[in-house]
């Protein structure tokens, strides 16, 4: 595949991107599927249409639909691309009942399972993954036969299954937890999309059908950024900040296991979502039913720096820290995690000792 391809396909995807959240905004006000700014959590001002996440889903899998001669020239098969679309299907009608009618966090949970099962089913899985210190650490050891069609035995490696199905739920419970400000989710998972093409197009790595899926997930977000960008006038909603990070770990997944890749643009993310469940489990929280305003993203927020200049932060550790697995070698990512983690610690630490008036401007 050439650039002047890569491009058009680039280009044809935020057309059909923004056509499409221009479509939904006028839809969701008419369903009155909206987010209303009640309740201390909320930081917009006016009613915002909710449902952003089905103009990213129609944008991105109707391009790959048309390129789909493309993506079945490499390794990966039908079967594969139909498990990744079935769980995306469920991700949006999971997202539609709850925009709509608020569903409680244990029916939410539903659909995000039904996502990474359907992912499991179509056969995408994580077979091994690098160990850092040398060589690979090969995860389908252990298998159950479940049944046999056409002389053909499927197995369910549990290994290997659970694993995918953990990576899964913590990438998309990352960007549903992220999705507090306008833009942030959206433009993270952006540079997400990037740094994978990137990845998968240099010579070492060649995975042009990966690559190309990558791109068209980067310019599906791009194109709703126009609209998502503070101040939103349409927000992800339950289904898109879910569809997200399910994507980047599919994409993590089906590059060949690049889950280093995933771990250091979301670092920032991931490390404040794991920091935000043990604080709510030692205070005796359900950590998913008591939402609060102790998120990173919040405490900048508080510190009296702007919604904009917040995000912007978030898309500089993305980017740079994303750029350095164009470069690094395993060690080499296990050191920028490190660094990563000591800096988000740094943060929190510095965040809970000083405390500013807000500025949600």
């Amino acid at each position: 595949m050439t650039w002047q391809y890569y491009l058009i396909i680039f280009l044809l995807t935020l057309g059909l991107s923004i056509f499409f959240t221009k479509l939904i905004i006028r839809l969701a006000f008419y369903l009155k599927i909206l987010d209303f700014p009640e309740g201390e959590r909320k930081i917009h001002r006016k009613k915002t249409p909710l449902l952003g996440g089905l103009a990213i889903f129609l944008s991105f899998f109707l391009i790959l639909f048309c390129c789909k001669s493309k993506l079945l020239s490499g390794n990966l098969e039908i079967h594969h691309w139909l498990g990744f679309f079935s769980g995306a299907c469920f991700l949006m009608i999971g997202g539609f009942l709850d925009d709509k009618y608020n569903l409680s966090p244990g029916k939410q949970i539903i659909w995000p399972l039904l996502a990474s099962l359907c992912i499991v089913a179509g056969g995408v899985e994580i077979i091994k993954i690098t160990n850092p210190l040398g060589g690979l650490i090969y995860l389908n050891t252990w298998k159950v036969p479940l049944w046999k069609i056409f002389g053909n035995i499927y197995y369910f490696i549990f290994w290997v299954d659970l694993f995918t199905i953990i990576w899964l739920m913590i990438m998309m419970y990352t960007t549903k937890l992220l999705d507090g400000l306008d833009g942030l989710v959206t433009g993270i998972s952006a540079i997400g999309g990037i740094i994978i093409f990137l990845f998968t197009i240099t010579t070492k790595y060649y995975q042009p059908d990966i690559g190309l899926a990558a791109l068209i997930f980067a310019a599906a977000c791009l194109g709703f950024l126009f609209f998502n960008w503070h101040p939103a006038k349409i927000f992800l909603g339950e289904g898109g900040s879910l569809l997200l990070g399910y994507i980047l770990g599919v994409l993590a997944i089906i590059s060949g296991g690049k889950i280093a890749i995933t771990l250091l643009v979301l670092g920032l993310p991931l490390m404040d979502l794991i920091w935000t469940i043990s604080r709510r489990i030692l205070k005796g929280k359900n950590p998913f039913k008591n939402p609060d305003k102790s998120h990173l993203h919040h405490r900048l927020l508080d510190l009296g720096i702007s919604q904009r200049k917040t995000v912007l932060i978030f898309y500089f550790f993305a980017l740079f820290f994303g750029g350095l697995t164009l470069f690094l070698q395993s060690r080499g990512k296990l050191l920028a995690l490190l660094l990563l983690i000591l800096i988000m610690l740094i943060t929190i630490t510095v965040f809970s000792l000083k405390q500013k008036t807000p500025n949600y401007d």
